[in-house]
Order: C-alpha cells, then sequence, then structure tokens
C-alpha cells in the first residue's frame, strides 16, 4: 500500500526505479522527445526538470550535480551545450506531454514527452499578442500604483479617430446609394380670374359679331 506516498514506484524497487529515470532522461536530452507510457513520463518529468533548472548555470559544482544523476558525460556535454542555451529565458515548464492513445499488447495508456523549445511547430518567436485596454479604469496603474493617464488618453485618441472614419464612410456609402434627385419643371403661374373669363368671352362676341 502507498499510504502517505507522492511519487509513483511504477512497480520497481528504489534502485531500478533511479535507473530508469535516469537512462530516460538521458534519452529525453539527446533526442529532445521520447515515447513511453503516461505514468512514466510523469515521473520523468519531476526528475528531469530540476536538472534542466541545474543546467543553466554552466559551473563545475552544477556539472558534477547533474552528473550524479545522469551518470552519461554525453548526455552532460549535450546538455550544456545545446538545451542550456535554448531554454534560459524560460522559467520552468521545459516539457511537455502529448497523449498518443493505447498500446496494442496491455492497453496501456501512450504518449510523447518532449523539450517544448525544440519543438518548432508550436514555437512562434515572431508573433507578438496584442492586448485590448478597456477604459473602465481611467487608465493604465504603473508599478507605483499610481495612474497613466497618457496610455488612457492615447486609447481615447485612437478610439475618436476609428469612430470618425467610420462616420465618414457611411456618409460616402450613402450619398453614392442615394437615387438621383428629379428636376421639378416650374408650373405655370395662376391667372387672375378675371383674366379667365375675358378670354373665354372674347371668342363669343366675335362669332356674335359675324353672325349680325
Amino acid at each position: 500500500m502507498r499510504h502517505g506516498k507522492k511519487f509513483n514506484h511504477l512497480s520497481r524497487k528504489t534502485a531500478h526505479r533511479k535507473a530508469m529515470l535516469s537512462n530516460m532522461a538521458c534519452s529525453l536530452i539527446e533526442h529532445k522527445r521520447i515515447n513511453t507510457t503516461v505514468a512514466k513520463a510523469k515521473a520523468l518529468r519531476v526528475y528531469v526538470e530540476p536538472i534542466l533548472t541545474k543546467s543553466k548555470t554552466d559551473s563545475t559544482h552544477s556539472r558534477r550535480t547533474v552528473f550524479s544523476y545522469l551518470q552519461n558525460k554525453e548526455a552532460i556535454s549535450e546538455l550544456f551545450r545545446e538545451v542550456a542555451p535554448r531554454i534560459a529565458d524560460r522559467p520552468g515548464g521545459y516539457t511537455r506531454i502529448i497523449r498518443t492513445g493505447y498500446r496494442v499488447g496491455d492497453n496501456a495508456e501512450m504518449c510523447m514527452i518532449e523539450l517544448v523549445d525544440f519543438n518548432d511547430i508550436y514555437v512562434n518567436e515572431g508573433v507578438k499578442k496584442t492586448t485590448r485596454r478597456s477604459r473602465r479604469g481611467g487608465g493604465a496603474k504603473t508599478t507605483d500604483g499610481a495612474v497613466n493617464t497618457e496610455e488612457s488618453t492615447e486609447v481615447e485618441a485612437t478610439d475618436t479617430e476609428a469612430k470618425e472614419e467610420v462616420k465618414a464612410e457611411k456618409k460616402s456609402k450613402a450619398e453614392t446609394t442615394e437615387a438621383p434627385v428629379k428636376e421639378e419643371k416650374p408650373k405655370a403661374e395662376a391667372k387672375p380670374k378675371a383674366e379667365k373669363k375675358a378670354e373665354e368671352d372674347a371668342p363669343k362676341k366675335e362669332g356674335e359679331s359675324e353672325e349680325k
């Protein structure tokens, strides 16, 4: 029974377990990724990450400390020459576990454990993350706790400019989509009633005169 034991014994005696983890750590450092079971990968992650942290300081003391765990000169030279410069800026979390399914024989859950900085698919060095700042707080706070009003005013200025551009685009679209206005013809001036009656009576008088 494992009562109160926090680590996984992996069904092995202490010497066998340490030797297995040491060999797996050397293989991981040399090949940058290995395939194993999920239980062994989790135990290896706890075992190898302190060793990787120790390799960041290239000194005789750290080399001897790492050698006491790995017992492999080739793995140590690879660790301090190739791996340590790549992980220098990373504050922990050097490995990644990717599950790959189940083994055919005993249906054990398999995975691939790899060094994060040596996977070119997931590493996007050129991409920079852009964060959107909200104006609720009234400005970004500095390290002293004071409100930085310059950044907030810049954000407000950019927002107003964007709004004005959108309004201008909407106006231009509305002007182009509007139908052309028909020109109204000037209406004839209304003649007074007296002139109309005189014009109507005029032909009648001419006809009476001819009859006489």
